[in-house]
């Protein structure tokens, strides 16, 4: 019994060293470069970085993460930033309402309406104010696009052209979302885009292939830079991508028969995204009653128009009803 005793307790004291090597050796991280720190510890460094970013006037970038009222009637966009709430001002959101339909509405009404569909967008931002006591954070969304499109769309590079110019394809933040077009943010600048002209193939809702924080490439079309504050650029996904129409068009044979999916209706023309790719118009129906949008229906080719990139053709029958 005395040796067993003797034997246990040598392992406990091996058990315990062991375990104080670990701890001295910290946690072996995924990036083996990184290193992890208490929460605490965490927090204090976060708030480093957040200090002299306000120092700095440095440009962060976050997600939008809610859309509140606060009491003093103020309407503000919260972005969540490594663990911290930054806080800005409709105001300072610097939203594009061009086009929103609501000219005669409250300018503040019509922001945060536009704001609640960016939920979940990563957003740029620089630190406008800092409390050390409650750790609150006020930021401007506007200050940090200003100083991109300076950057991006004034600043003359190697080549002495702007970063940001006609005939480049540069990358674009995903801001909103809805069925039928796509906003954007182009280093500072926002724009919108009809869903067809985000991708070569027709499709039912936006939402079903883009998402907030999407990250995709577009060509520039045309740029109007007046100064910062007044810049409207148009661009174009599709023509960032391979144009694959012809290619998909190819695959098809006069007097076949095909499955697809209808995207739109527009006075008795119905658009249709079959399932090989290929866009389609069909302008009759062989069908006891009429389809609508995002029906599965089978499709006849007749024509393949290869001017216009699309196949021609009947519905014949629909196989699914949305419901």
């Amino acid at each position: 019994m005395a040796n067993l005793k003797v034997e246990e307790v040598r392992a406990s004291k091996e058990t315990v060293k062991e375990m104080q090597i670990a701890a001295n050796m910290g946690i072996l991280t995924v990036d083996t470069d990184g290193q992890t720190r208490p929460p605490r510890e965490q927090e204090d460094v976060n708030w480093h970085e957040l200090t002299n970013a306000f120092r700095t006037r440095k440009v962060l970038s976050g997600m939008l993460g809610g859309i509140e009222k606060l009491e003093g009637g103020w309407v503000v966009a919260v972005i969540q930033y490594k663990g911290y709430r930054v806080i800005i001002p409709m105001e300072e959101m610097m939203i594009n309402l061009e086009g929103d339909g609501r000219e005669n509405a409250d300018t503040i009404n019509r922001q945060t309406r536009l704001a609640n569909n960016m939920l979940g967008a990563e957003l740029d931002f620089i630190v406008r104010d800092m409390d050390q006591k409650t750790r609150s954070i006020v930021a401007s969304r506007k200050e940090a696009m200003l100083r991109k499109r300076q950057l991006f769309y004034f600043t003359e590079g190697a080549d002495g052209y702007p970063m940001v110019r006609p005939g480049r394809i540069v990358e674009a933040r995903v801001i909103a979302v809805a069925p039928k077009a796509v906003r954007l943010e182009i280093f500072g600048v926002e724009c919108s885009l009809k869903a067809r002209d985000m991708a070569w193939e027709w499709m039912v809702d936006a939402n079903d292939k883009f998402a907030n924080g999407d990250i995709v490439l577009v060509k520039v079309l045309k740029m109007n830079a007046e100064s910062p504050e007044h810049i409207q650029i148009e661009v174009s996904a599709k023509e960032a991508q391979a144009n694959t129409n012809k290619e998909n068009l190819m695959r098809l044979h006069k007097q076949g028969k095909y499955v697809g999916k209808i995207t739109d209706v527009y006075k008795g023309t119905y658009f249709i995204h079959l399932n090989n790719g290929v866009n389609a118009v069909a302008h009759s129906c062989n069908t006891a009653s009429l389809p609508g949008r995002k029906d599965e229906v089978g499709f006849l080719v007749t024509r393949i128009n290869d001017e216009t990139e699309v196949a021609e053709g009947i519905i014949t029958r629909v196989i699914k009803r949305c419901m």
